[in-house]
């Protein structure tokens, strides 16, 4: 290990990028492979001198927004976002976000469990808030295993609509949930709040501008009622009709339930909780 993993990578990216792949002019006397350091500069809009201490390991404590900055002009791949991440991360330390701030709570109440264990066969889950998934009904993980969405560790919704491929084809309206997500995000949470900065400071990095750029603008609240469009591999197109419930004032978690918004989405969500037919009757809407 060199101890600049972190410079290393970014030089090595910005290397094997060809000025044609960043809308630059290839000149016929270039001795640079990849872009000039003052081609990345100007792309990310950093200077040239402090990309070469980075490159150089002489400053070692980016800022995810220079990052960020970074990954877009050297047009990284979500593989390459999350190794950057990941570096930099080891780079900043453990000690990068964690003030006196309490974590996003991870334990659901005994009589929260027993509480979903009654809304079978609804599809039901509780979200803290980073929208991490704490616990859900066996309904639930029928609905959303298929598309991934409980693959992670922890399963967080969040983090599956920006950077899970099979969220693009499961949500027509995928813009629409993108937008929800984040709104919800940043209403859950607080600006001093370090894990959630770290959390965005990760998805910044890694997803880039569909994700940044909804940051940016003024936050407004997410709607806690309405109606989700989803495409599910073994059922269809289904429309669901959702609430969302705050349980807890203290921790932060919220109680989010699906319900078929009509005939054709009663039918299938019958079918994949193996209930039968009627069980959940479909909610005017």
């Amino acid at each position: 290990m060199s101890g600049n993993e972190l410079g290393e990578f970014i030089r090595s990216r910005r290397e094997a990028i060809t000025p044609d792949q960043v809308g630059l002019p290839t000149g016929p006397r270039r001795r640079t492979p990849g872009l000039r350091r003052s081609e990345l500069a100007t792309l990310a809009g950093i200077s040239v001198e402090y990309l070469t201490r980075l490159e150089q390991g002489r400053d070692r404590n980016p800022s995810f927004q220079v990052l960020g900055a970074l990954a877009d002009a050297l047009r990284l791949s979500t593989a390459d976002r999350e190794i950057l991440h990941r570096t930099a991360k080891a780079m900043h330390g453990p000690g990068m976000c964690m003030f006196r701030a309490q974590p996003p709570s991870r334990t659901v109440r005994p009589t929260l469990r027993a509480l979903l264990e009654r809304l079978e066969p609804t599809p039901a889950v509780v979200l803290n808030r980073l929208n991490d998934v704490l616990a859900h009904t066996v309904a639930f993980e029928r609905l959303t295993g298929p598309l991934g969405l409980l693959d992670g560790d922890p399963p967080n919704v969040t983090r599956h609509v920006f950077t899970d491929p099979r969220a693009r084809a499961a949500y027509p309206e995928w813009d629409r949930v993108a937008d929800e997500q984040v709104a919800c995000l940043r209403t859950e949470t607080t600006g001093n709040d370090p894990h959630a900065a770290a959390f965005i400071d990760e998805l910044s990095l890694v997803v880039g501008a569909p994700f940044t750029s909804r940051l940016q603008g003024v936050p407004s609240p997410p709607p806690r009622t309405g109606v989700l469009r989803l495409v599910h591999p073994e059922a269809g197109e289904l429309r669901l009709a959702y609430e969302t419930l705050a349980v807890s004032a203290d921790d932060g978690q919220r109680l989010l339930a699906y319900l078929p918004a009509d005939e054709s989405a009663s039918t299938a969500l019958d079918r994949l909780t193996g209930r039968r037919p009627g069980t959940l009757r479909a909610v005017a809407t």
